[in-house]
């Protein structure tokens, strides 16, 4: 059962409506079913022609807020309107009537015994859905207090459904991202865009937060992703930013003013403050405000897989710079490790330079170091010097990522997600908030990968998968190392973005280690009874299991391949036609040539 609440201004048109017609004569035999007296007593006379006389009805409910005065709210009616699934039974007065005073009960309106509470009533005019109308003015003078009332119409509604054996509906815990408004769909769909500017917004913070490291290079990404990016400053503190909006440059008002929205707005884990509890790999400190930032460990990464990171780190560090100390303070910045090399003739002179991520260990556990000439030809401490005096030939462009480390970046992620799962799987009972963290980070590794690769069936499980990944009622969980391996790993496939397709057997084997743990986290909810984000677990397994089971769309989608078959067929002056039936052979597979047709001679 869903509740909808509604505030107004006057009594009068909203009665007028429910014992009307319609908008499309849908409305039939309305009548009131429960109220603050009985329905007898309630009930507005008919006229001849079919009308009703509702000046009594509307006299009785306004008196409270006339004398309640300057008092009052601002909209003193409260109008609730609460509907049944369309699978389930069809619903008595008496039923519709406890259902009614039981929403008005948790509502604390009109509490059960209590002969001063509001004055209501419960019309109803079709088979599956009740209206309640109430002022909000109490029969003894006082004004009653509706704050978090849809978050008690919840409860009321989930007490139904176990009542009555209604089809269950999802509790108010908080995980539900904001939807859209029908405004905003109708005016997306006459605009032609596929998604609604709340919606396609949250989708790209996500990405944006999912790939960033620091708070300053997620608003550099959400800009370079085309967005109106605006910062709200605390007005103690004028240099400290305390939330943030986002809005995009086509979707206007009629006066031409961008459309607005707060991370809050878009998902409940979108607040700069969690945020920034996701960009700290612990739990912040009680010493002064510091920048939070995520430090990319080398546990568990491959040798390519951190070769390529430091390459692309080093290279924004050294764009950034102007000369050595602004260059090491950048890579410090970063979290990233470095060892200089002096001169032995001259102690204060730095001839060369190494770097490492921390936890980035050999086979002996010793720290493996990379200096920069080994990482590319332009990180050298030469081409750094010149490029710092002002030669600017002498460092080459960023190159992409090689197949072998592209490879190895995917390999390292389906090794986290496969690290994940086995957390998630050993603290599903014993221990579940350990593994909350995890939840949380799989849907940056699902967001990364689906932007990563630009695969529908990964963008729509990262999708499905949003709710999932929250806590109940807008808990931070505590950082774990599953959870931070995972947050690596989005950051990680970032970086192939700009690389070019991925082969298909990465994408496929990434998907079969995400599905994996998409089931896990799916059962965890499962076990604890959460069945929201049971139940959006369970849709991205579904699009992962697409992927994994059909990955020929994916395949139709790369460029097409020159078929080596068609120059052998060339050389034949007849067309050839395979002697093996079309079943033999595969979607990889091509024929071999047979010989020529022989033609027999004319006599």
């Amino acid at each position: 059962m869903i509740g909808k609440i509604r505030r107004g201004k006057r009594v009068e048109g909203l009665l007028r409506y429910l014992f009307g017609p319609g908008t499309d004569g849908q409305h039939r035999n309305a009548h009131i079913v429960a109220g603050f007296a009985t329905p007898a007593e309630l009930e507005p006379l008919a006229h001849p022609n079919g009308g009703r006389d509702l000046r009594r009805l509307q006299a009785l409910l306004n008196q409270p807020v006339t004398l309640l005065g300057d008092r009052n709210y601002d909209k003193p009616v409260w109008h609730l309107s609460l509907r049944a699934a369309p699978e389930d039974p069809i619903l008595t007065d008496a039923q519709w009537a406890h259902i009614a005073a039981e929403a008005m009960d948790r509502v604390g309106l009109a509490p059960d015994g209590d002969p001063d509470g509001v004055r209501w009533i419960a019309v109803r005019h079709a088979d599956d859905h009740i209206h309640l109308v109430a002022t909000l003015a109490r029969t003894d003078g006082l004004r009653p207090e509706v704050w978090n009332d849809g978050y008690r119409v919840r409860e009321a509604c989930l007490a139904v459904e176990e009542r009555f054996g209604l089809r269950r509906t999802a509790p108010a815990d908080r995980t539900a991202a904001r939807r859209a408004a029908r405004g905003e769909h109708e005016k997306a769909h006459r605009a032609g865009q596929p998604r609604d500017p709340r919606s396609e917004l949250r989708r790209r913070v996500q990405t944006a937060a999912a790939a960033a490291r620091t708070e300053s290079e997620f608003f550099h990404l959400l800009r370079d992703d085309g967005l109106l990016v605006r910062l709200r400053h605390s007005q103690r503190q004028p240099a400290q930013v305390t939330g943030y909006a986002v809005a995009l440059p086509e979707y206007r008002t009629a006066a031409g003013r961008a459309v607005w929205y707060g991370g809050g707005k878009l998902a409940a884990d979108l607040t700069l403050p969690k945020l920034r509890h996701r960009w700290t790999n612990g739990t912040p400190g009680t010493g002064p405000p510091r920048p939070a930032q995520q430090t990319i460990t080398g546990r568990g990464l491959s040798d390519q897989t951190a070769r390529a990171y430091l390459r692309t780190a080093l290279r924004h560090a050294a764009d950034r710079s102007r000369n050595a100390t602004e260059f090491f303070a950048a890579l410090e910045q970063a979290g990233i490790l470095v060892r200089p090399r002096y001169s032995h003739r001259h102690p204060d002179q730095i001839t060369g330079y190494a770097v490492t991520l921390p936890d980035h260990h050999d086979t002996d556990g010793a720290a493996r170091w990379y200096s920069g000439a080994k990482l590319a030809p332009g990180l050298s401490w030469t081409a750094l010097c010149r490029h710092w005096n002002g030669d600017t030939g002498t460092r080459d462009q960023p190159p992409d990522l090689t197949l072998d480390e592209r490879r190895a970046i995917y390999e390292d992620a389906a090794r986290a997600a496969a690290f994940a799962t086995a957390q998630i799987r050993c603290h599903t009972v014993t221990s579940p908030h350990l593994a909350r963290d995890a939840c949380w980070a799989a849907a940056d590794t699902l967001r990364s990968a689906a932007h990563a690769t630009g695969n529908r069936h990964l963008h729509q499980a990262a999708d499905a998968y949003d709710r999932a990944a929250r806590a109940p009622y807008g808990r931070i969980p505590t950082p774990t190392p599953a959870g931070n391996s995972l947050r690596i790993t989005a950051r990680l496939l970032a970086l192939t973005r700009t690389s070019g397709s991925p082969a298909l057997n990465l994408v496929t084997a990434l998907a079969a280690a995400l599905l994996t743990l998409v089931d896990a986290i799916g059962d965890l909810h499962r076990v604890h009874h959460h069945e929201p984000q049971a139940h959006a677990a369970m849709k991205a397994a579904r699009h992962l299991a697409d992927l994994t089971a059909n990955p020929q769309p994916w395949l139709a989608a790369q460029p097409p391949k020159p078929e080596p078959v068609a120059l052998a067929m060339a050389d034949f002056p007849v067309p050839w036609t395979p002697a093996a039936p079309a079943s033999r052979i595969g979607p990889h597979r091509t024929p071999r040539p047979g010989p020529p047709e022989r033609r027999k001679p004319a006599r």
